[in-house]
C-alpha cells in the first residue's frame, strides 16, 4: 500500500486481522454488544471513515488499549457505512450522536460517553 493510500483510504483499522476490537454491522451485533455488557464493560467506538479528525483519534484509543491491561469488550462501528444502526445506538441508549464518540456500557446502560478530543481510555 503506498503512503497516500494509507492517509486516504477509507479503511478502518477495525479490518485488521491482529486487532481486539469486535464489529458492529446489524442491530444483532449491538444487541450482542448490549447483553454482553450485563457480564463486563463494553466499549463502543463509533467512527467517520471519512473523517481525519476521527482516524487520529482512533489511532491514539487504539494505541492506550493495546498498551492497558483494562478488562472491557471493545465493539467499532463504521458510522457512514451503518448510519441507522449508529441512529439506534442514539436513540436506544439516549446518547447524542457524535463522530468520533466512545460511549461505554455497563448492565445494559451507557454510564459514558465523550467525543472528540476527549476520547480517552481513563473513561474506561
Amino acid at each position: 500500500m503506498s503512503f497516500f493510500d494509507k492517509i486516504f483510504s477509507s479503511d478502518s483499522s477495525a479490518n485488521s486481522s491482529d486487532t481486539f476490537w469486535k464489529n458492529i454491522q446489524s442491530e444483532e451485533d449491538l444487541d450482542k454488544a448490549i447483553a454482553e455488557s450485563n457480564d463486563k464493560k463494553v466499549v463502543i467506538f463509533k467512527h467517520s471513515t471519512r473523517c481525519q479528525i476521527s482516524k487520529r483519534v482512533l489511532s491514539n484509543f487504539e494505541s492506550e488499549v493495546k498498551a492497558s491491561d483494562k478488562d472491557a469488550t471493545y465493539y467499532f462501528l463504521d458510522l457512514i457505512k451503518y448510519r441507522p444502526i449508529s441512529n439506534k445506538i442514539a436513540d436506544d441508549l439516549d446518547v447524542t450522536h457524535q463522530s468520533p464518540q466512545i460511549i461505554v456500557l455497563e448492565n445494559g446502560k451507557a454510564v459514558k460517553n465523550a467525543s472528540h478530543s476527549n476520547i480517552s481510555l481513563s473513561l474506561v
